[in-house]
């Protein structure tokens, strides 16, 4: 809410003079008899006179309602028109077991989610999906454009939803399975993992060539730190995992491949704030020219206000010249 004319609210100031004078005036050289009813005679003020004594206040109440009429209060709308292509990108994150090791506060999973959550909210004009993978892979969010759906698909996912291992070539495929349909000029997959592939009946090499014949490019991100860490070891029959240090392998030359065939780029995150300034620079890659057209829109509100004094000040004149009408000498 803005006012156009914001200085009329200055007038204001001079209410108070005004209504000082007016009561300071009252009802000098003037003689006023009012007529009794029954209730006066019988003792004590009616609910006329006590109205009466009141009176006054509609009359400054309205002024002071057409003094911000006057300033003109109004709404501004503004509404943008996107014309160009935005960018199509499909998030493909590894949930399998290991992803829940504690080398990450909490684990690697958790922090995965949370900076692909930041990730989704920078990019509001973008399409986004989500694929999970582990020894297979699903499609968790179509495309789309809803913030808010991506991010609470990306917050919902959890470890022990498919069968344990790690399927990069599933994952990939069927990410790219999500854009080979896609008309937007730009699609990327960005495919985020932490061990290496040891399932799926596709292999990421294959997936690879698929992505480069459809002119996807593939971000690849291996997460995790190297040596010995606490990595689950069982899996209990509750759905928990018993915890044990075990050795950790990667496969950085697999991913580093799957970049390049696609004319992406391969990242290694060994801590939260190395992959927060991976998908800040996979931001930064991939933007592109949006032209908007922006579209003002101004809703004026002083016509109620004028409208709620003229109510008042009619209802004063009402009341003074009918029930509450006095003998003047």
């Amino acid at each position: 809410m803005t006012l156009a004319q914001p200085l009329w609210l200055l007038l204001l100031l001079l209410l108070p003079l005004l209504i000082r004078r007016h009561r300071r005036e009252g009802n000098r050289g003037r003689l006023v008899v009012y007529m009794p009813d029954g209730t006066i005679l019988q003792g004590g003020a009616t609910w006329r006179a006590w109205l009466r004594r009141r009176l006054h206040r509609l009359r400054w109440v309205a002024i002071a309602l057409l003094i911000v009429a006057m300033a003109r209060p109004q709404r501004q709308w503004q509404e943008q028109k996107i014309e160009a292509d935005a960018v199509d990108i499909v998030l493909s994150l590894d949930i399998s077991p290991s992803m829940l090791s504690r080398d990450f506060d909490p684990d690697r999973l958790q922090v995965a989610k949370q900076v692909a959550s930041d990730f989704v909210h920078k990019r509001p004009h973008d399409r986004i999906g989500l694929v999970a993978f582990s020894a297979e892979a699903f499609t968790q969010c179509p495309l789309t454009t809803d913030q808010r759906v991506v991010q609470q698909f990306v917050r919902d996912l959890a470890v022990g939803r498919l069968e344990d291992g790690t399927a990069v070539g599933m994952g990939l495929a069927t990410a790219v399975n999500r854009l080979k349909d896609s008309p937007s000029k730009s699609k990327v997959v960005i495919l985020l993992t932490d061990g290496e592939n040891n399932a799926g009946y596709i292999s990421p090499r294959q997936a690879a060539e698929i992505a480069k014949t459809l002119g996807i490019r593939v971000y690849t991100v291996g997460i995790g730190t190297d040596g010995v860490v606490m990595s689950p070891a069982r899996r209990n029959p509750d759905g928990t995992y018993d915890y044990a240090p075990r050795s950790m392998e990667f496969d950085t030359e697999l991913l580093e491949e799957i970049a390049a065939m696609t004319g992406g780029k391969f990242y290694r995150a060994w801590s939260e704030q190395e992959l927060a300034g991976i998908y800040d620079e996979i931001d930064r890659l991939e933007k592109t020219k949006i032209e908007v057209t922006t579209i003002r829109k101004t809703t004026e509100f002083f016509y109620w206000l004028v409208g709620a004094a003229l109510v008042l000040l009619l209802l004063e004149f009402l009341l003074r010249w009918t029930i509450l009408r006095s003998t003047t000498v």
